[in-house]
């Protein structure tokens, strides 16, 4: 476990205050892989050949894009973020990197938080839930303010001491019950079912069919999402739903997707690149000509090798972040990346989504004035009113259980939407399921 504080032209001074250490939590073993599939198929996993391709060269001048200079002054306000960092398993090193350039602008060009600068402390827990445990107890008593957390696996070993320490929390992204049905101190900055029920659903009525059905590979974290949530949320939608699961492994999907091109209508796939291969080529051979949608985790580079060309163009992918495209949100992350960073590959999803993490932390705290506290972070971020998400392609947020209901740590209703084009890429994203 590694503790690293970073801040830009300023000078620490003591804090006094020091809340007690929650209990350490035990290893989650089983939890671990359902929670690495959660996080991909929700799209806040760490896929760089995912549909989101290509390396930022030649950074647009920040004085265009990073706005007037407006430096933050007086004691700093301490973040806390937490990431798994570079493992055996992962690396979401990119993630310091990137929280890192934020603070730095953030610090010269936001003015920090109620115009005094953010510094940051980091703790890497590698993917490990006692270290994870750990640098949460160490954040709290080292009096954050606030914390993000990244690339965690072990999510729920991080959120609960900070939960019972009363410390408000920031996810991009997560798919655990207990973390989105939380209404006190949990804020997440994003739809945490668009990918996988909101994009099929607004692209059938895009298309116009009355029906989608949902090919998916049969393990039950997949599987289980689906059959939750899924039924009801097309029921409003006026549509029918139906779940085709299919094995991991299973080469020819042809004999399913004849049925499928049979019954018409739409088709959303969730799997892994090497699933969505064999359910992509089975459609082409059935000669499926219907909308297609899809997790970007589908489309990889293996997918643009082994799917022709003809059969990927038109697909409808969701996404997280505009990235593989220029655009005012990549052109922002790329000047921030540039002038505050050093060599950060800012194809990498993780890192725009870590961005998009601290600098909406610092959006919806932005009329805060007086004690920065946690309870004052919190009541801040719970009475912020609708604001874009940096770097988000125009989403827009509002916590505080306005943006969906049901799940009251969500800050997003909506997603991205993009259509590939003959290669397997993004073309232009817009927003949907807002």
């Amino acid at each position: 476990m590694r503790h690293e504080r970073y801040r830009r032209g300023t000078t620490r001074r003591r804090t006094t205050g020091r809340r007690p250490a929650a209990a350490r939590l035990g290893a989650l073993a089983g939890g671990l892989a359902v929670s690495l599939f959660l996080v991909a198929a929700c799209g806040g996993g760490d896929d760089s050949d995912a549909a989101d391709p290509g390396t930022a060269t030649g950074a647009p001048a920040a004085a265009g894009v990073l706005g007037p200079v407006a430096k933050a002054a007086g004691e700093p306000v301490l973040i806390g973020l937490v990431s798994d960092g570079k493992s055996s398993i992962v690396d979401q090193s990119v993630e310091f990197a990137v929280g890192k350039a934020t603070v730095g602008y953030l610090n010269e060009h936001r003015s920090g938080i109620a115009g005094r600068p953010i510094e940051l402390v980091t703790c890497e827990s590698l993917a490990d839930p006692g270290k994870t445990a750990d640098c949460a107890n160490s954040l709290i008593e080292q009096d954050v303010a606030a914390v993000v957390i990244g690339g965690v696996a072990s999510q729920e070993s991080a959120w609960t001491p900070l939960h019972e320490a009363g410390v408000p929390t920031v996810f991009y992204s997560t798919g655990t019950p207990a973390l989105l049905n939380d209404p006190e101190n949990t804020f997440m900055f994003a739809d945490p079912s668009f990918g996988t029920i909101g994009l099929p659903i607004e692209t059938a009525k895009q298309a116009g069919v009355k029906k989608v059905t949902a090919v998916v590979i049969d393990v039950p974290a997949a599987k289980g999402l689906l059959e939750a949530s899924a039924p009801a949320a097309y029921e409003k939608a006026g549509l029918d739903f139906e779940l085709v699961a299919i094995a991991p492994g299973t080469a020819d999907m042809t004999p399913q997707m004849q049925q499928i091109a049979a019954d018409g209508g739409g088709v959303f796939i969730l799997g892994n690149d090497s699933f969505c291969i064999s359910a992509f080529n089975g459609l082409r051979a059935v000669g499926f000509t219907g909308p297609i949608s899809a997790i970007a985790q589908c489309i990889t580079d293996a997918t643009r090798t082994a799917v022709p060309g003809d059969m990927l163009e038109g697909i409808s992918v969701s996404a997280t972040a505009p990235l593989g495209t220029d655009n005012p949100s990549t052109q922002l992350y790329n000047a921030v990346a540039a002038t505050y960073g050093k060599d950060i590959d800012t194809s990498k999803i993780a890192g725009i989504n870590t961005f998009m993490a601290v600098a909406g932390l610092q959006v919806a705290v932005e009329d805060l004035t007086g004690d920065i506290t946690p309870a004052t972070v919190i009541a801040a971020i719970k009475a912020m009113p609708a604001k874009e998400l940096p770097a988000a392609g125009g989403l827009q947020f509002q916590c505080g259980g306005k943006a969906i209901p049901a799940s009251p740590a969500a800050c997003v209703s909506g997603g991205l939407i993009t259509k590939l084009d003959g290669k397997g890429q993004p073309t232009t994203y817009e927003v949907g399921g807002s």
